[in-house]
């Protein structure tokens, strides 16, 4: 077995990233800025926005956080969105989900420049992700193929089976996936047989978010497996009961 080394990855490609940044300022360029709205005191999304500003800062890019309160109204927000479309030192920026239950997401989310539109949630960057287009592409299924890239496993012609389908990971997979020429199908909680769909798999993604709901039986000797679900699992035997006596499967498990 081959575990698929993310973190590792991830630190060559900062470093990539770095000597591309440095290259661009020495040339005379300025730095590329990245810009964050964040509603509210949500403590998950304190931590990831946290985690975006440390990483610009270890490239060299410019960073920005657009902080509102946690009661901030829709026209407060939307004047925010306008500030950073109109900014050309921000080169792109995401506006830090979820929001606050009060205000319109979709509405407030279309109103983000496609062209600064980092996330890919707007509609013309999906539409453009599924025309094959330029443009951008929800983050965690592109760092998904950059992976498999490095990794150089082959997706031309591969059976790839994704298991979600949601707007953010399983349904922009998909399209990505299609991209390189593997054919794909996309599985999801009522989905008949799953196991049996997930075995023909030659690349099997598990988007689906619920710990535990694919087993060793769904997976084929040989297939490259990748789970994009994060997942605190408090008990051992949780993993345990699915990769029996195998401490590797179950590390890259969990």
């Amino acid at each position: 077995m081959k575990i698929l080394d993310g973190r590792a990855t991830a630190e060559v490609i900062r470093r990539e990233v770095a000597a591309a940044v440095a290259a661009l300022t020495t040339a005379g360029g300025r730095r590329p800025g990245l810009a964050v709205i964040l509603v509210g005191e949500d403590p998950a999304s304190r931590v990831y926005v946290g985690s975006k500003i440390r990483a610009c800062e270890e490239v060299g890019m410019m960073s920005r956080t657009v902080h509102l309160g946690e009661d901030a109204p829709a026209a407060a927000l939307g004047r925010a969105i306008d500030e950073l479309n109109a900014d050309d030192e921000v080169d792109g920026y995401l506006v830090q989900l979820p929001l606050p239950g009060h205000l319109p997401e979709r509405e407030l989310l279309a109103r983000v420049a496609p062209d600064k539109d980092v996330d890919g949630f707007h509609a013309v960057n999906v539409g453009r992700l599924w025309l094959g287009e330029g443009g951008f592409a929800p983050a965690t299924p592109s760092g998904v193929i950059e992976l498999l890239r490095r990794y150089r496993v082959p997706l031309e012609g591969a059976r790839a089976v994704v298991v979600g389908r949601s707007n953010i990971v399983g349904k922009p997979m998909a399209a990505l996936l299609l991209r390189e020429n593997a054919t794909v199908t996309v599985c999801h909680s009522r989905t008949r047989d799953l196991p049996a769909v997930c075995r023909e798999a030659d690349l099997l993604v598990a988007a689906i978010g619920r710990p535990g709901f694919l087993g060793p039986e769904a997976v084929k000797e040989g297939a490259t497996v990748i789970d994009v679900g994060v997942n605190r699992l408090t008990e051992r035997s949780e993993v345990e009961r699915f990769f029996p006596g195998d401490a590797g499967r179950r590390e890259a498990f969990e």
